[in-house]
């Protein structure tokens, strides 16, 4: 149990129906075995925890310092007792290069901590500095005699940015749309950053909206039967290259082959029935964009060898991404070259060892042969960069306030770019997933691994900030999917079912300051989808820094099981009819996700027919209100079994009940404009 309070196993939890959930011992040895900590006995207990707290105590600093604005520059040093005569010198290198140094006495030093360990004794030392750093990432150089050590220190706001028009009571109202689901008689049968310009100037035009919400613009590998969800990606840090509008980029008018090649019978031929196929063929779409890109590309690289402007302006892109795009740009191409070289190979756990290092020299090796590959997926993230920047400053064109709200998944395929990069920043052994409710009674098992929080912290948190950073770029909003990931997770270890998971906490308070810091920075407004098994305690901390609630209408109900009335709702919010996976408002009108539910085989016919009876009591308690609040006519005020389906009144009164709320922000589903009844996602 001590092991496990080490490492934020919680001891249980509370379901949504009132009852506790102890956390088994099992449960938490096999977590803790994840976490690499051996706990199978008492002895492999002792050695761990000495372990820990050896490591803890010998650190000069700790790796990362996640600090308030208005606090005074502290440090935290461990020192052994015979060091305490010494002299401390310390050296501040700000974000922006510039430098200080100061040098303490360690003897006149506050101490706030000691331990007797292997013979020693350490003591814990206070140090503050006469300087105020600004917000942003700063290193910090401590030496002392022989030993030295450096810090990340990270200055963050007290709260997130929120819209000057919003700040004054102000509201905002979108629509949000998949974008790989908008048809147009000009995209290659997938929607593309063409189209997002054209829904841009309709939300402006005919909706006289404030943003556009998009689904995740993730990479996925664009493959079935594997997976083609935007919320299990298969990189959270760069976009999916399908989205690209080919005959807009610069390249595609430059090259008369690409032009010639578009005008066949065969490729207009392909590109119309891509348009008229009932879903999104990804595949399809995928070798047809490549096969233009690739020669776009062999265009481009002639002006890159002759290092014209264009290239100029490449080359300082490759700069500003750095590592991260180098290596997601190499997994790229070695799953395209190792795939070609044995169609049965599907995945980085299937190809040879050597490769399976980011790292190994083989890596490295087929990085410069095949320099040119990976530049080709480098060059496709460019053009993303371009054309999504574009899309961003037409609805500034256009003047919605905020423009293109962006959305972050939870997940990351476990057989994706980023567990192949950066393996040790995930647990293995465990899934992410959530509890059984009443959405899902036997719970979720969503299938990837959690994320390593300590090994965030080791490294100075910087691929969280990436994270966040580069899915706030070019755009005013950016949603959290699960936003409880801050704070907990609940982690399923191998071998268990969804209801015998855990709860393990998160450094949650480093995770909202530095999500806050990139709100600042990027001048983008967080929404926080926090629906589900949520402590109370998650809110308030979520309200206090300025991130907004995600609010639904089904769910919004007082203690009493009756829905809210409009004025209940929380201003600090936004506020809409349904989300990607739950039931459009005429799905859930006829039930049309308790009937999906039933078809695949989750739900017994018991457990349909109680579906059944509840959806009823909603649908009353929702005329109810729609009623008592004056959105319905009284000669329409009658019991919800007189109507079958979702009538245009009652619709209508749905929409106007969300838009009177005082939630700062309202979003229409795109299904919920045209009364769709089904729906974007149907886990």
């Amino acid at each position: 149990d001590r092991a496990a309070s080490a490492f934020g196993i919680d001891p249980g939890f509370w379901d949504i129906w009132g009852r506790y959930h102890t956390t088994t011992t099992e449960a938490k040895q096999a977590i803790l075995r994840g976490l690499g900590f051996a706990a199978d006995n008492l002895e492999e207990l002792k050695r761990s925890f000495a372990a820990l707290t050896r490591r803890e105590w010998e650190r000069l600093l700790p790796p990362a310092v996640v600090a308030r604005e208005s606090a005074e520059t502290e440090l935290v040093l461990n020192v052994p007792a015979e060091s305490l005569g010494h002299r401390a010198q310390i050296v501040i290198r700000r974000e922006d290069g510039s430098t200080a140094g100061f040098e303490r006495n360690l003897w006149e030093l506050p101490q706030t901590a000691h331990i007797e360990m292997d013979g020693r004794t350490w003591v814990r030392k206070q140090a503050r500095l006469p300087i105020s750093l600004p917000l942003g990432y700063h290193d910090i150089t401590v030496k002392l005699g022989a030993t030295s050590a450096a810090t990340r220190y990270i200055v963050t706001p007290d709260r997130a940015w929120t819209a000057p028009h919003l700040g004054r009571g102000g509201r905002a109202a979108g629509v949000a749309v998949s974008l790989y689901g908008v048809r147009s008689a000009r995209n290659w049968g997938c929607g593309d950053f063409g189209d997002l310009l054209e829904v841009v100037d309709w939300a402006a035009e005919d909706l006289g909206a404030s943003f556009v919400a998009l689904n995740p613009l993730h990479a996925i590998h664009n493959r079935r039967p594997f997976n083609t969800s935007p919320y299990l990606p298969n990189s959270s840090f760069y976009q999916n290259f399908l989205y690209l509008d080919i005959e807009s980029m610069e390249d595609y008018a430059r090259n008369r082959r690409a032009l010639g090649l578009r005008q066949s019978p065969e490729v207009s031929a392909e590109i119309e029935a891509l348009r008229g196929t009932p879903f999104v063929e990804y595949e399809r779409v995928s070798a047809l964009k490549l096969r233009f890109l690739k020669l776009l590309f062999a265009g481009f690289l002639r002006e890159w060898r002759q290092g014209l402007a264009r290239a100029r302006e490449f080359q300082a892109f490759l700069e500003r991404e750095g590592d991260l795009l180098e290596r997601f740009a190499t997994y790229c191409a070695l799953d395209e070259h190792l795939h070609q070289r044995d169609p049965e190979v599907w995945l980085w756990t299937e190809w040879p060892g050597p490769y399976q290092d980011p790292s190994s020299e083989e890596t490295r090796a087929f990085r410069k042969k095949h320099w040119r590959r990976v530049m080709f997926y480098q060059y496709l993230q460019w053009q993303i960069d371009i054309q999504l920047r574009r899309a961003q400053q037409r609805t500034r064109a256009r003047h919605l306030s905020i423009g293109l709200y962006h959305d972050l998944a939870l997940a990351t395929d476990r057989f994706g770019s980023d567990l192949w990069a950066y393996r040790a920043f995930y647990v293995p052994g465990c899934r992410v997933g959530s509890p059984p409710d009443d959405f899902s009674p036997n719970g979720q098992d969503w299938a990837f691994p959690p994320p390593n929080a300590d090994r965030h912290r080791e490294d100075g948190y910087r691929l969280f900030a990436e994270s966040i950073r580069k899915n706030c770029r070019h755009g005013g909003a950016l949603r959290i999917d699960h936003v409880m990931r801050l704070f907990r997770l609940y982690w399923i270890p191998d071998g268990f079912d969804a209801s015998h998971g855990a709860y393990v906490r998160q450094l949650s308070e480093d995770f909202v300051r530095i999500l806050a810091l990139e709100s600042v920075r990027n001048q983008v407004v967080v929404v926080g989808e926090d629906l589900g098994t949520v402590e109370p305690a998650v809110r308030d901390a979520l309200a206090s820094f300025g991130i907004l609630s995600y609010r639904l209408f089904y769910f919004e109900k007082n203690e009493r099981g009756e829905f809210r009335r409009y004025e209940e709702y929380p201003r600090q919010a936004l506020v809409s009819s349904t989300t990607h996976d739950l039931a459009t408002l005429a799905g859930f009108w006829v039930g049309a996700d308790i009937e999906a539910r039933r078809r695949a085989g989750m739900i017994d016919e018991p457990s349909y027919r109680s579906q059944i009876e509840s959806r009823a009591r909603d649908k009353q308690k929702m005329l109810d209100v729609l009623s008592e609040t004056g959105l319905l006519p009284p000669d329409l005020a009658r019991s919800a079994a007189d109507y079958p389906d979702l009538s245009a009144e009652l619709h209508n009164a749905i929409v106007g009940f969300l838009a009177l709320t005082p939630s700062q922000l309202l979003a229409i589903n795109q299904e919920d404009l045209t009364k769709e009844l089904e729906q974007q996602n149907l886990p």
